[in-house]
């Protein structure tokens, strides 16, 4: 499983990050950066919650 963020709709609310800290990271500006490689076995749901949580959509998990 893989996150994809589309940095272009991103608008730096950092609600993936509150969702997901050990998932989510932010740049200086607070928006989300991309997440390499692949989602750690049993954070599959947590990744889920990042992505529920941007209001833009923005992220991808699958």
């Amino acid at each position: 499983m893989k996150i994809s963020i589309d940095p272009g709709s991103c608008s730096g609310h950092a609600r993936c990050a509150a969702a997901a800290p050990a998932l989510f990271r932010l740049d200086d500006d607070g928006y989300a950066l991309p997440y390499d490689g692949e989602v750690p076995d049993g954070q599959e749901e947590t990744a889920r919650d990042g992505e529920r949580a941007c209001p833009e959509r923005a992220i991808t998990v699958g």
